[in-house]
């Protein structure tokens, strides 16, 4: 079987890929089959122990509205003024597809501490935003404040869960996305050296 993107296409994707807000996104966004690819790809983050250490919840249709009712209530608790709220609200409505990334961490785990599970997290995070690249589809990582409102946690996330952040998703449109400098890669590669009291010492 052959493969439907080419390694160079698909290393030319993770390169050029960049974060896509929801003002410039819209319909369609990914529908079922395809948020299972998405899905699919990230459940290939290394993941020590076969933890899973997250879970994804899905708002589309017409719970975009409930979500837009809880941003703008959380907003107005947090001392926001009615104009503010409502613009918190329309942000929460924004996005054709928002993705709740909800961490279901094992701090007490014997094998895998909670520093691992987290990089599993951010890896399936990693996965699912390039899946949604290479189907066609905008996306950026949203967290902020919110994501620590009793509220807001209590709606997403079940006993002993910690809400991480949410995922706008959507077709870009318009003006093409600001491109944010990068380091060059060889300022974050180098070569590991021994420390002096260990050399020779095999």
């Amino acid at each position: 079987m052959t493969s439907e993107v080419s390694g160079h296409d698909l290393l030319a994707l993770l390169c050029a890929r960049q974060s896509v807000g929801a003002k410039h996104l819209a319909e369609p966004g990914p529908d079922e089959a395809q948020l299972q690819r998405m899905v699919e790809a990230a459940l290939r983050a290394p993941d020590h122990a076969g933890l899973v250490p997250f879970r994804f919840a899905v708002v589309r249709g017409a719970a975009r509205e409930g979500l837009a009712a809880l941003f703008e209530r959380a907003a107005l608790e947090g001392g926001k003024d009615a104009a503010g709220a409502a613009l918190d609200a329309d942000r929460a409505r924004r996005a054709p597809v928002t993705v709740a990334v909800i961490a279901r961490l094992d701090p007490g785990h014997p094998q895998v501490p909670v520093h691992e599970q987290w990089a599993c997290l951010g890896g399936a995070l990693t996965n699912l935003l390039n899946a949604a690249a290479a189907l066609g589809f905008g996306g950026k990582m949203l967290s902020g404040a919110k994501v620590r409102q009793p509220a807001i946690q209590a709606a997403f996330c079940r006993t002993g869960e910690q809400l991480v952040g949410w995922v706008a998703l959507g077709t870009p449109v318009g003006s093409p996305q600001r491109v944010l400098p990068k380091p060059r890669a060889v300022d974050v590669l180098g070569d590991w050296q021994p420390p002096a009291d260990v050399q020779g010492s095999v």
